[in-house]
């Protein structure tokens, strides 16, 4: 993993639950098939309503018809992201998707762990809601050791809560694979 990730954004407000990331009639597929796992990414964000999906004017499909992964590689979100249900899923389809990193005001703690502990993608808290000043398609940078996200279209940069030791084990690819290369697991 690289310090810098960078990508379009897609913005989303407040409280976007595990089922509006992945809806539950869609997790019939297997994540260990590499083939079928598409699926996930084909119908991550896709329980958002049309007037929610892609801020501020909404109606903007997150993942392309008949494509599973998305043009938007950073999520920009409100408070309470990922409430809902314990679902690994929800993390695993918008890695699927190409999410490399989301950015919310806070998270529902069971979301923010299964991103982390399963390596899915990096979860920062901006220190300042983003939502109104960001639109999806907007180009974003973010810096991870200098903890600052840039928005390259309007020319501002936020400051963002330090990842802290959470990015050693996303960088892993999870939670066992860290424990296994620190010794804390026999390989």
């Amino acid at each position: 993993m690289q310090d810098v990730i960078s990508g379009k954004a897609y913005v989303l407000g407040n409280n976007i639950d595990t089922d509006q990331i992945i809806p539950a009639k869609h997790l019939v597929y297997s994540l260990s098939d590499p083939e079928e796992s598409k699926k996930y990414g084909t119908f991550a964000l896709s329980g958002l309503p049309d007037s929610a999906a892609g801020l501020p004017k909404g109606n903007i499909k997150f993942v392309p018809d008949g494509d599973y992964r998305s043009p938007y590689h950073i999520l920009l979100a409100g408070k309470n992201f990922g409430c809902g249900s314990s679902r690994e899923h929800a993390p695993a389809a918008l890695q699927i998707a190409g999410v490399t990193a989301v950015v919310a005001e806070s998270y529902a703690r069971i979301f923010y762990r299964n991103a982390v502990d399963g390596g899915f993608l990096l979860p920062f808290e901006s220190e300042l809601p983003l939502v109104a000043e960001t639109q999806t398609g907007d180009d974003l940078e973010i810096t991870i050791s200098a903890g600052e996200l840039k928005n390259l279209t309007r020319g501002t940069t936020h400051r963002l809560h330090p990842i802290g030791d959470v990015l050693e084990i996303v960088k892993a690819g999870g939670l066992f694979s860290y424990a296994r290369a620190s010794g804390m697991l026999k390989a």
